[in-house]
């Protein structure tokens, strides 16, 4: 479910990009506060993965609810913003004018290409299921944070850079 989080998030993305990028002249507080709170939920994303305990692959679990925690992390992620802001939307207005169906064929190429890498890699992990239990999980799940928590301080840092509190390294 999660691999399909683009298709929903992208379009509301898309839009207020464009209108950010046409009618604001200082987008970058805008963008600077969206990425603040991805880096708030990223490193909260962080925190429960080193909450994890083992896994029983033949347990009954709750649903982990991972389309919401998707759709949540890309929209407050500002790498589809900045994305569309500069290369998607350019691309596709250009392709546009020139032939409709070569915009068409960037986004339906671009979208399965995303879409069909990232159920790829679900169908890979889910077929190793039965080798993550135990501690190699517990192990697994606080790497996989701990690399949560990196990108959260690194999200922190573009947030500031975006909102004019560091200067950005060149």
């Amino acid at each position: 479910m999660v691999a399909v989080v683009p298709v929903i998030t992208d379009l509301p993305i898309v839009l207020v990009s464009t209108l950010v990028l046409t009618h604001l002249a200082g987008f970058q507080t805008l963008l600077g506060v969206i990425t603040f709170a991805g880096a708030l939920f990223v490193a909260y994303l962080a925190y429960e993965s080193f909450r994890t305990g083992a896994l029983d692959p033949d347990a009954e679990c709750a649903k982990p609810q991972s389309l919401s925690k998707g759709v949540i992390v890309n929209a407050l992620s500002p790498h589809p913003y900045l994305f569309w802001l500069t290369v998607g939307a350019p691309i596709v207005v250009k392709a546009w004018a020139d032939r409709p169906i070569a915009a068409g064929g960037f986004v339906a190429g671009f979208y399965g290409f995303l879409v069909g890498s990232k159920v790829l890699i679900a169908v890979l992990v889910g077929n190793s299921r039965r080798f993550l239990t135990g501690r190699a999980y517990v192990c697994l799940m606080r790497a996989l944070g701990a690399l949560l928590l990196l990108f959260s301080v690194l999200l922190f840092r573009n947030a500031l850079a975006l909102l004019g509190v560091l200067i950005p390294h060149v």
